[in-house]
């Protein structure tokens, strides 16, 4: 039987991942998810995949306070932004005012500036979940011949265990009840090379998509010829979904 291993709540993108017991999923994501992301001076999206200079910091945000680190301040909305996020689409956000800049800026060694994105869970990539088998990892590894992977590097939003290798990706348009929601599968996720980083420290630490081409070569998906590892989900009715939970066909 599947069920839920572990879930990941990023509340600023390209930071430190959260692993809560529980999340609630809307139509739009994890509550809370990629709800702010940096940008440099272009308004461009600053990444892990561009440095790794986050990765140690965790956020929090709870009754519109948001927490990094030993800052801890209201989020206060300045000027419009309107984000370019991979060129592949715009954001509207406004950017946070109060001592983000200045905080984020020393962290990456050049100015950026920290938004928060008007539309909820605005920072996610394409769709409103992914989803990546816990054996699927595990075949990485295997194939990589190491002894783990840490999934964590992946930041997928449910992981999942009690599948072959890959079952996943065998998934597309297909429903799946899990715990208080219901998801439609979709393609597969396009990697980056901000996996090649440890989820930790932020150093490159593993030649990730190397490994992953290495054995499952390269593929189309909705994006285009890629990497891929994990598949995308929907949202197609909201609910509550704990670690645990049993993940199975609808």
């Amino acid at each position: 039987m599947m069920h839920v291993s572990s879930l990941t709540v990023v509340p600023v993108k390209g930071l430190n991942a959260s692993h809560p017991p529980s999340v609630t999923v809307t139509p739009t994501g994890i509550v809370g998810d990629r709800q702010f992301f940096l940008v440099d001076a272009a308004g461009k999206l600053f990444s892990a995949s561009r440095t790794g200079a986050f990765l140690g910091l965790r956020a929090s945000f709870a009754d519109d306070v948001l927490a990094v680190a030993d800052v801890r301040a209201p989020v206060d909305l300045g000027p419009p932004v309107l984000a370019d996020f991979y060129s592949l689409k715009t954001v509207p956000t406004h950017e946070v005012l109060g001592p983000w800049a200045e905080f984020f800026s020393d962290v990456a060694g050049q100015p950026v500036r920290l938004v928060h994105a008007d539309e909820p869970n605005g920072g996610t990539d394409v769709h409103a979940l992914t989803l990546l088998g816990d054996a699927s990892v595990a075949e990485l590894a295997a194939q990589a011949g190491l002894v783990s992977v840490d999934a964590r590097r992946f930041r997928m939003s449910i992981g999942f265990a009690g599948a072959a290798p890959h079952a996943e990706d065998g998934w597309a348009e297909s429903e799946f009840r899990v715990g208080g929601a219901r998801v439609r599968v979709g393609g597969p996720v396009p990697r980056c090379a901000a996996t090649t980083r440890n989820p930790d420290g932020g150093d490159v630490d593993l030649k990730t998509l190397h490994l992953i081409k290495g054995y499952r070569g390269v593929s189309v998906g909705e994006l285009g010829r890629g990497i891929h590892f994990g598949v995308y989900a929907d949202v197609v009715s909201p609910g509550v979904i704990r670690v645990g939970d049993v993940l199975e066909p609808a």
